[in-house]
């Protein structure tokens, strides 16, 4: 086990107005081990995985990855970006403090009686008040400038792009594959951010190109079988029972090479046979140094595979330990398990 974990859940809470989904959660999840997240219905466990992967941004605590924040690389790309804001900005100042921001409440003031607001003749009339004051120069800078603040936002936002690349993958609790392509294009979507071949290149079909994809074919076939989906790789993916989509979507998170792997609720749908091979499953992940951490609520399947389990309850993490601990924990039985479960 590595000293650092892969993840790292600090003190992340998750509201939506007035409600609190996670409410202070910290988690460590050990690289190379295999980690459950159970809880009801309700509990926020779905919401913790989404702040984790960069579908939200917590509102408060942080998420670290292998020990750093995901966070972008002040590549040539932001320091253009940046350029570009602070050289516009120079203009959008000038402008504002010719016209002292009047052109604002001169808009505003004509129309603040309309509903719905007419936007497009409030931003036609602001931009020729903008050029009447500050002159042509003027509106590209303030054009230059909210372009360049968008950029930056958009580079420095934690978004599941940038997590992808710091190597998380994930599954959803409700499949989300592409129906009408096969198995073999389905799992190499998730190969994308690892292709080099650029826009022309493909649709000119570049040598290059068509090598790449090939490559990608034949990762995608192996991925295939090594989910236990066989050969069948030219098969629609709406032609595969529900337990067999659930293995796909595990395939596709796989094509992007991830250090850790997250899985909504893999077990669900799933017949008992296909539960144990699931299991088997994981563990096969898991072997190719692979970290896994999953929501479940097969108290088998958690219990059969994982060696720490996070129990959450209204938001708030109450019991984090080993089965066995779990298992004897009288809040974990009170909140969720049961003593049926347990038996």
């Amino acid at each position: 086990m590595s000293a650092v974990p892969i993840i790292e859940v600090d003190g992340v809470t998750m509201r939506f107005g007035g409600l609190v989904a996670v409410n202070d959660v910290s988690l460590m999840v050990d690289q190379g081990s295999i980690t459950a997240v159970i809880g009801p219905n309700g509990a926020g466990k779905t919401t913790l995985f989404n702040a984790i992967t960069g579908v939200y941004d917590p509102s408060a605590g942080r998420v670290l990855i292998a020990g750093k924040e995901t966070v972008v690389p002040l590549d040539a790309k932001a320091w253009w970006s940046f350029a570009v804001f602070g050289i516009s900005s120079a203009f959008l100042a000038a402008v504002f403090l010719h016209a002292e921001g009047l052109w604002l409440h001169a808009v505003t003031e004509n129309y603040e009686y309309l509903k719905p607001f007419p936007w497009m003749k409030g931003i036609m009339d602001a931009a020729a008040y903008v050029i009447a004051h500050g002159g042509w120069a003027a509106l590209v800078g303030g054009i230059l400038g909210a372009a360049g603040r968008f950029a930056i936002w958009s580079r420095t936002r934690r978004t599941p792009e940038i997590v992808a690349e710091s190597g998380v993958a994930r599954t959803f609790q409700n499949i989300r594959l592409f129906p009408e392509l096969s198995l073999a294009e389905n799992v190499m979507v998730g190969m994308d951010r690892r292709m080099r071949a650029g826009f022309c290149a493909s649709l000119l079909r570049l040598p290059s190109a068509s090598l790449e994809r090939r490559h990608a074919r034949e990762e995608a076939a192996r991925l295939i079988e090594f989910v236990g989906l066989g050969t069948k790789i030219d098969a629609l993916a709406r032609s595969l029972p529900y337990g067999h989509q659930r293995r796909l979507e595990i395939a596709r998170a796989l094509a992007s090479r991830p250090s850790v792997v997250l899985l909504d609720e893999p077990a669900a749908g799933m017949n008992p046979t296909e539960t144990v091979e699931l299991m088997e499953l994981i563990r096969r992940i898991q072997s190719t140094r692979t970290t896994v951490v999953l929501i479940e609520h097969h108290m088998r399947v958690v219990m059969g595979i994982s060696e720490k389990i996070a129990v959450l309850d209204h938001g708030e993490k109450i019991a984090q330990g080993n089965p066995t601990e779990i298992r004897n924990d009288p809040r974990c039985i009170e909140a969720y398990l049961g003593k049926e479960d347990l038996g």
